[in-house]
């Protein structure tokens, strides 16, 4: 008798749909401060998820979701790096 396993859910911080979690790419602030992109999903920090799309990612940094989310502010320039990496993935 096989056993399913829980898929766990997360609510993506641009669009908010509710997608599986290995769907999404977490964004992280650490301790020290600085943000960045976590593609493996294993960093330390608070993190927020969003889609694998630079639209998603676009509304998230008009409505200031990612900085609400992980209680910090976000330079532009981390903004075009997170987009040039997601467009790059």
């Amino acid at each position: 008798m096989a056993t399913t396993r829980k898929v766990p859910l997360r609510k993506c911080t641009g669009c908010g749909v509710m997608k599986e979690k290995r769907e999404l790419v977490r964004v992280v602030r650490s301790k020290d401060g600085e943000v960045s992109l976590d593609l493996v999903g294993k960093k330390p920090g608070r993190g927020a998820y969003i889609c694998k799309n630079a639209d998603c990612l676009k509304l998230a940094r008009k409505a200031k979701r990612i900085e609400r989310a992980l209680n910090c502010t976000i330079s532009p320039e981390i903004y075009d790096m997170m987009e040039k990496e997601i467009e790059n993935d």
